[in-house]
């Protein structure tokens, strides 16, 4: 489970976030596109930009839901 005391301050404010367990696998990048993008220096992704429309705070909670180490994390509701 992603914990928001590791988050990366990369991390657009808002809700969604990656946290320092991410392995750079890119399956957030794969799934939203619009909102997860890659620190090619560190090794990482991160929220660059949280999600505005209902079909975004869908696809970042998949993103969520199927990250292979747990390390993003919402402090929203889940999406219905």
């Amino acid at each position: 489970m992603a914990n928001a005391a590791d988050k990366y301050p990369d991390n657009a404010p808002g809700a969604f976030y990656v946290d320092t367990q991410c392995i750079d696998c890119d399956l957030c990048r794969t799934t939203a596109p619009d909102n997860f993008i890659q620190n090619e220096e560190g090794g990482y992704s991160f929220v660059y930009k949280q999600p505005e429309t209902e079909e975004e705070k869908k696809l970042c909670q998949q993103a969520m839901e199927e990250c292979p180490v747990e390390a993003i994390g919402s402090d929203a509701a889940p999406a219905a």
